[in-house]
């Protein structure tokens, strides 16, 4: 049985940032990562809003950033490798992964989230077949083709944007008559002629034959249908934590979100949360970066059995 003091879960930006303060207070630790290091940030194109890139950086290339000051440090990252189970046993955390099993004395979960599904008929049959949730990654599959992106808030309007760059016409499907993104990215997308918006309205369903040719919608205020044909869909509505893991270990809200504390404890003593898993007002990498650092701190308080206060 492999052991140590700490056990990241996660390697997005809190997991691969907690690694950082973890190595610098000397704690033994590892990150384990199910996927790729970097989490969902992988899949953006150009981030505008992380302090220190005055022009912007993709997001593959900051998580590379990250993830090389990490193993620069000593940190060792371990992916793909999930974990199946764990466990509780007094002070110690038991982890059970694919090939083996790890003790630790604490754990901060940085496992992030995934994007929520429509859940409408034809979007299970068609995806991959013209229904996506990267624009990132299939933009390119649909030049000088029309599609349409289903969401209102930052990520939807980023894919958009980045959709316009090889597609045709890009509608916007939005079930309200206004948008939750960012300002400075609603001025983008509305000066933006090849993006359409397509207000009050539902997706009912995905139709086509081998591929997406057609969305069925729901004016949400009239009940009116109509049909919109495209040949592609790209759906952003929203996340959904990944806490199936510790929902018997930890308290979680109603929405499965880890609650903590200010300091990044969960209700178990020796359990952290941080980053989009962890109930907060925002999802941003600024904000995943904040909580991977106090949740290794709070965790390095933990190991030298002090409280977690700061100053």
């Amino acid at each position: 049985m492999l052991q140590y003091d700490l056990v990241i879960i996660g390697a997005g930006p809190a997991g691969l940032t907690a690694g950082i303060y973890a190595a610098r207070a000397r704690i033994n630790s590892i990150i384990i990562e199910k996927m790729l290091p970097g989490g969902q940030v992988i899949t953006t194109t150009k981030i505008e809003n992380y302090p220190g890139f005055p022009n912007g950086i993709d997001g593959p290339e900051l998580m590379m950033r990250f993830e090389e000051q990490v193993k620069n440090l000593g940190v060792e990252i371990k992916a793909p490798l999930e974990v199946k189970k764990m466990e509780i046993n007094g002070n110690k955390k038991i982890i059970y992964t694919d090939n083996e099993t790890i003790e630790t004395k604490a754990i901060i979960l940085a496992t992030g989230a995934h994007l929520k599904t429509l859940n409408v008929p034809g979007e299970k049959d068609f995806t991959g077949k013209g229904v996506s949730y990267c624009g990132t990654c299939d933009a390119p599959f649909f030049r000088d083709r029309k599609v349409a992106v289903v969401g209102g808030g930052n990520t939807a309007i980023v894919e958009a944007l980045h959709l316009t760059k090889f597609a045709q016409k890009v509608y916007v499907i939005h079930r309200r008559d206004e948008l939750r993104a960012e300002r400075a990215l609603q001025e983008e997308a509305f000066a933006n002629k090849k993006i359409e918006f397509i207000w009050n309205t539902i997706v009912k369903e995905i139709k086509g034959k081998e591929n997406v040719e057609s969305l069925v919608l729901e004016n949400v205020k009239n009940r009116e249908s109509s049909e919109l044909k495209v040949d592609g869909c790209f759906i952003f509505i929203g996340i959904v934590p990944n806490s199936d893991l510790v929902k018997n270990l930890v308290e979680l809200d109603e929405n499965g979100f880890i609650i903590t504390d200010e300091f990044g404890r969960t209700s178990t003593p020796g359990i952290f949360a941080a980053g989009d898993v962890r109930k907060g007002p925002l999802k941003q990498i600024a904000t995943a970066v904040g909580d991977g650092a106090i949740a290794a701190i709070s965790a390095e308080k933990y190991l030298n059995g002090h409280d977690p206060v700061f100053g």
